[in-house]
């Protein structure tokens, strides 16, 4: 329940309780001002049901952050809009010579609990619109989304038949399994060359994924499990989506630059995310501080790499241990990131970072926290915010950058150039590149 729910809640109820008094029982014996007491009661309580409903937000209830694409990492001056300061930044900023805009790999493109038995929804992946849609035997499956036959949104009003998708315009039925058209209601014939693409598709981890591969290959790994989620020793606590304005590389790049961890992070959560105040006085008696080591892994896991990242924390310059946290950074592939947490007293969980290009310079990024169920609610809730505030001043560095693919790099920074030449494997002759700034796309 929101905090704006369970305020109307707590009110209705104070209202209705008004509402309810036999006002005639009362007057005579209390007169005006017992009827104003009975409402000051009525209301009281209705307060009290909204403080128990910000209570159970703050104290049980997951914690969901969705951020638009214009709502964090601009700055809009002289009266300006987000929206406008964003558009003047994209229209003006200069991207580089960039890299494949979209690398071969696993891409998440929905939680699975938002997507129920016998619902479709529609998705922007990869400069693609899909449908994703669960069977009423609850796999799900992802095809492209426009009907092949006058080019209706299959997710956009089509209904779950069995294990397909019904369009919404003529009710031709595509088997999700492969695409296949196996029923056109007002045709004897189906024929056979009517189907739309059917994406490789796997439901691990409470994540709906699909393969991208430019020449149409066959998924090259599988992506693991992670057992304590299955299994729901971990239970979900929150997530947060973002949408960044930059190329996807940037962003699984930060794990090598690890130089920039002092520079961008030190400053106290509290100090915000505006890069412009972070190193306000007010807060320089507390300190972040950071060890981290980035390394690829050897085969036949190739296509991971792993951090290891230690956090401590200063106050007036004395260490208190009690928030030390201790963080397993697994990447694998190019847009799947599992950070795995480990406190001293407070326990272990798992926070999934998805990155999935929308478009070639767009990419959702999610993240997921699952936690050790006996732990507080509060405690991974605290931990997904502090991710947040940290990593929406990447977010303010990544959404006005340009991509320098010949980086003037000093010897410390050396890790830059390993994570680069590990992440170019996911790229092959063929994929797709941004060939001019505004919109072209040569395959």
């Amino acid at each position: 329940m929101s905090t704006g729910e369970a305020a109307g809640l707590g009110l209705g109820v104070g209202a209705l309780l008004v509402l309810l008094v036999p006002v005639g029982d009362w007057v005579p014996d209390w007169g005006q001002a017992g009827l104003l007491v009975r409402a000051a009661g009525c209301i009281t309580a209705g307060l009290c049901v909204l403080l128990l409903g910000w209570l159970h937000r703050i104290l049980f209830a997951p914690l969901e952050l969705l951020r638009g694409p214009d709502d964090v990492g601009y700055i809009a001056e002289g009266g300006r809009s987000k929206a406008r300061a964003a558009n003047e930044v994209r229209r003006r900023r200069k991207t580089g010579d960039l890299p494949p805009v979209y690398p071969n790999g696993w891409f998440r493109v929905l939680d699975s609990r938002l997507l129920q038995r016998g619902e479709a929804k529609s998705v922007s992946v990869l400069g693609e619109q899909v449908a994703v849609f669960r069977g009423l035997d609850g796999t799900a499956y992802v095809v492209d989304a426009y009907c092949p036959h006058l080019g209706a949104n299959l997710a956009v009003g089509g209904r779950v038949v069995g294990s397909c998708l019904e369009c919404p315009f003529h009710g031709w039925q595509f088997r999700g399994e492969d695409g296949k058209c196996v029923k056109i209601p007002y045709s004897e014939k189906v024929p056979e060359f009517a189907s739309v693409k059917s994406w490789p598709s796997c439901e691990i981890n409470g994540q709906i994924l699909v393969w991208f591969h430019c020449d149409g290959s066959d998924p090259e790994w599988t992506v693991p499990e992670q057992p304590e989620v299955t299994d729901g020793r971990w239970v979900y606590r929150g997530r947060t989506e973002h949408f960044i304005n930059a190329h996807i590389q940037e962003i699984p790049e930060n794990a090598g630059d690890l130089s920039h961890l002092t520079q961008l992070h030190t400053p106290p959560i509290t100090s915000g995310v505006d890069l412009r105040y972070t190193y306000s006085k007010m807060w320089e008696f507390l300190r972040h501080h950071w060890k981290a080591e980035w390394a690829p892994e050897s085969e036949p896991n190739t296509h991971c790499s792993q951090m290891l990242l230690r956090h401590q924390l200063t106050v007036f310059g004395l260490h208190w241990s009690l928030l030390d946290v201790n963080v397993v950074v697994r990447q694998v592939g190019p847009g799947l990131v599992y950070m795995v947490f480990e406190h001293s007293f407070l326990g272990r969980g798992v926070l999934f970072q998805c990155v999935t290009p929308v478009e070639p310079l767009l990419q959702c990024v999610s993240q997921t926290i699952y936690y050790q169920a006996n732990v507080p609610a509060l405690v991974p809730k605290f931990l997904l915010t502090a991710e947040i505030i940290q990593f929406e001043r990447d977010v303010m560095i990544w959404n006005n950058k340009k991509y320098v693919s010949k980086a003037l790099l000093v010897k410390e920074d050396s890790a830059i150039q390993k994570h680069r030449r590990w992440y170019s494997q996911f790229y092959s002759e063929n994929s797709p590149r941004l060939q001019h700034q505004r919109d072209t796309l040569d395959f």
